[in-house]
């Protein structure tokens, strides 16, 4: 864990590389140099990861090398420019891997409002990769961190963005599973259009449900 003195030069070493500058500029090579550390620091963590075999393993590791990112992730975040940035990018996906969904949104919010892309290694685009795992975590028996509201959070800053039937599916799955006690009402409705997206979810029976639900405690006109 960096110290507060190194975290402090992190975060400004961050900002400072986010800032469109020349190449003479004494600010500029400085920021270059320190991103190209940050780039070595995730190149060494992705290899020490490549090495373990078991998921729940890797998973640890994450989380326990994230908080040496946290400086340099502010530092982005304060400067607010459109400027790719591999090693944000990363973490951004460590944190939805790890379960800091709160965090790892804030970071994409970051990137779609940027129009910032993954990094080449990633089969999909960003806004695909931040539904589907976010919406496959809170299938999880172990997912009591991802919440309704974050999921619902989740379609919002997606909306209107390319990717698969399939996958915009799951997210309104996932968000009518979350909202099945709390809003029977609108939990059919997100699970009604995951079944128009996507017939092979397995949520017919779950519908049906909430069906009769509903019309059971809907008052009679006399």
């Amino acid at each position: 864990m960096p110290s507060p003195a190194q975290q402090h030069r992190q975060r400004i070493a961050a900002a400072m590389s986010q800032t469109v500058a020349t190449d003479a500029d004494h600010s500029a090579v400085v920021a270059s140099s320190a991103y190209a550390l940050m780039l070595a620091k995730l190149a060494e963590d992705k290899r020490a990861l490549k090495g373990i075999q078991s998921i729940a393993q890797k998973i640890e590791v994450k989380r326990q090398r994230l908080p040496e990112y946290a400086a340099w992730i502010d530092g982005v975040l304060q400067a607010d420019q459109p400027v790719q940035d591999d090693v944000f990018a990363t973490v951004m996906v460590w944190r939805i891997d790890t379960g800091d969904i709160d965090g790892a949104l804030v970071m994409a919010t970051h990137m779609l409002t940027h129009n910032l892309k993954l990094p080449e290694h990633y089969q999909r685009d960003l806004a695909t990769l931040v539904v589907e795992e976010i919406a496959e975590r809170a299938g999880h028996a172990d997912s009591g961190n991802v919440t309704a509201s974050q999921l619902l959070q989740v379609g919002q800053l997606t909306e209107g963005r390319d990717m698969p039937d399939e996958v915009r599916a799951k997210l309104h799955k996932a968000i009518g599973l979350a909202l099945r006690d709390a809003s029977p009402a609108q939990a059919l409705d997100h699970l009604q259009r995951a079944l128009q997206l996507n017939a092979r979810l397995g949520i017919k029976t779950e519908i049906t449900k909430l069906q009769k639900q509903l019309a059971l405690s809907t008052p009679v006109a006399t």
